[in-house]
């Protein structure tokens, strides 16, 4: 069933000619469903579908402004627009919402509306009383300034990281664009580039030691408000995390420790014997190890060449999943080239009105844009998935799963890699580059995870005490044969480019949780494609509606990210690697 098509959304409750900017038109809907009497389990569940109609039309209208405020990161008018709902509108709704959360949990009448029930678990109305008092618990109304400030803070990093340009040979690119000169085999060209990305980078260094400065006192004093001795213990009951606790992420960074740093250094030992060198340094990585020119699946200047080819494949994976990305516009939908002022990254943005998924990145030429496209793909499909689904509020899953949803597209697009490379040696080098970055990416999985753990249960730390910690964790998951002499500074300010540290706080230990669950349903895909997609879609379909366990469950995969699932999976991994290499 293809979900490309639903019903132009109808308001029943907020007028049509709403403006959510303008505060006096927006209070007054929430005070009336705060006055509405309640008297059935029926007018309770009337209520709730007014309070998510208006919640729809206030997310979208904020994604809309954060959207066109990362496609134009020096437009003054944008950011104008953007402030006025994060300063003036946003923090306004936040102390309503929670009187409303209390009205729903006073009412008698919510235990009466779970009728859809699962074996063994929780309903979904269950669901979301779990989340709405665990909510109300730590709201405190003086934290909504001091959330406003954090958000403030880090619209300035995305300013500073927009505006970052380097001139190499009379022309100026962005980072993004940059980086395809790091696959160039001529090495000298890698080390100009690299350095001067890591020179640009550098002297906004201080400026952004400042920013996470003040975004970690304000996190602290948030902490702090709520009851909590630190920011790490608010975040896990903020984020929701009911089913794993700090101890199973630190037995997850002790298995990758034990189970993928060998396989990295494999790689390196093998890199630097292809590539014929007697150490690799920094700008060594990202080049075919056998020194071949650059893959190029794309011009950079034809982005439409990547939306159609990756249309190609969703069509081969599935007519269905085909039929929901042919239904995604550019502008409407997709904001993908890399340009001046553009912050950096990607993601999929949900349009909860119209039900509709936004696609944000910064494509410029490399094989890397194909797997983001692919992996954005797999966000947006779960939204399409989903979006029937009345309340917003019961809509998105956990994110553990969500990304399940967009790394398992991009293992089950690399079979369909031919459509960027006619060559069967290109698309296996292709291949070889998507296993090879899974192998690569759990380390600094377990570093950025473990950087956030010590960050925020060390509150009042300076920030040469912040440097050792990181270089400490840094080492851990490094292999020490990649030598950055001379170049110190950039290696202990990596992180300054790790967005999530910035936006999303502990929002990083997803993707290696959701990686081994993508690769589980990936060995399913090798056996059976057409039960693994019915798995996919079936489990896309719940949204929210069921706790994560249940939703990895109806996936056909484990929930469990301890050393005994990473370890087959890495072997598979190694297997199909050293495949699709020879």
């Amino acid at each position: 069933m293809t979900t490309a098509t639903p019903p132009v959304p109808t308001r029943t409750f907020v007028p049509a000619e709403l403006n959510p900017a303008d505060w006096a038109r927006v209070e007054p809907l929430y005070q009336t469903l705060l006055d509405r009497a309640i008297n059935s389990a029926g007018e309770l569940h009337q209520w709730l579908l007014d309070l998510s109609e208006l919640s729809a039309v206030m997310s979208e209208y904020g994604s809309r402004r954060n959207i066109e405020k990362s496609c134009h990161t020096d437009d003054v008018e944008i950011e104008k627009a953007f402030l006025h709902f994060l300063e003036n509108i946003r923090p306004k709704i936040q102390p309503l919402f929670f009187e409303l959360q209390k009205k729903y949990l006073a009412s008698s009448y919510h235990t009466q509306l779970d009728e859809l029930k699962t074996v063994g678990g929780v309903g979904k109305y269950a669901l979301l009383t779990r989340e709405w008092r665990t909510e109300v618990d730590i709201f405190r109304t003086e934290n909504v300034p001091l959330q406003t400030q954090i958000a403030k803070l880090t619209s300035e990093y995305d300013k500073i990281n927009g505006a970052m340009l380097v001139s190499y040979r009379g022309q100026q690119y962005t980072l993004q664009q940059a980086a395809r000169f790091l696959e160039e085999p001529d090495r000298t060209t890698r080390q100009e580039v690299w350095e001067l990305t890591a020179n640009r980078r550098l002297e906004s260094r201080d400026a952004i030691d400042t920013i996470f400065e003040s975004q970690l006192k304000l996190r602290e004093q948030v902490a702090r408000n709520a009851g909590f001795k630190n920011f790490r213990d608010y975040s896990w009951k903020s984020m929701m995390r009911f089913d794993y606790a700090p101890d199973h992420c630190m037995r997850f960074a002790d298995a990758i420790e034990s189970e993928v740093m060998p396989l990295v250094k494999e790689l390196n030992t093998r890199r630097t014997r292809d590539l014929e060198l007697t150490r690799l340094r920094p700008w060594d990585l990202a080049v075919d190890p056998r020194n071949r020119a650059p893959l190029k699946p794309f011009a950079p200047d034809r982005c439409e060449d990547l939306v159609s080819r990756c249309q190609m494949i969703f069509d081969r994976i599935s007519s269905e999943l085909g039929s929901d990305f042919s239904h995604l516009k550019p502008g409407r939908n997709l904001d993908l080239d890399s340009r001046k002022a553009k912050r950096g990254g990607g993601y999929q943005s949900s349009l909860e009105e119209i039900r509709e998924p936004f696609i944000f990145m910064n494509a410029a030429g490399l094989q890397r844009d194909v797997e983001t496209l692919l992996h954005e793909g797999g966000h947006a499909f779960h939204y399409l998935a989903a979006r029937s689904e009345p309340l917003i509020f019961l809509r998105h899953a956990p994110i553990e799963f969500c990304e399940v949803a967009s790394m398992s597209m991009e293992l089950m697009g690399a079979d369909h890699f031919d459509v960027f490379y006619p060559q069967p040696e290109d698309a296996n080098r292709a291949r070889a580059t998507l296993l090879e970055g899974i192998i690569r990416i759990l380390p600094w999985i377990a570093t950025v995870d473990g950087f956030q753990h010590w960050l925020y249960t060390h509150p009042g730390h300076s920030r040469a005490e912040r440097y050792a910690a990181w270089l400490n964790i840094l080492g851990r998951f490094s292999d020490p044969s990649i030598d950055f002499a001379g170049h110190e500074a950039a290696r202990e300010t990596r992180w300054h480019a790790q967005l999530h540290l910035f936006h999303h706080p502990f929002y990083y230990i997803e993707y290696g949780i959701a990686q081994l669950g993508a690769l589980q349903l990936w060995l399913q895909f090798r056996l059976d494609r057409t039960k693994a997609l019915n798995h996919y879609r079936a489990a896309l379909q719940l949204g929210g509606t069921r706790p994560l366990p249940e939703l990895f469950q109806a996936a056909g995969i484990q929930f469990d990210f301890s050393e005994d699932i990473l370890r087959p999976l890495m072997r598979e991994v190694r297997e199909t690697l050293a495949k699709v290499e020879t």
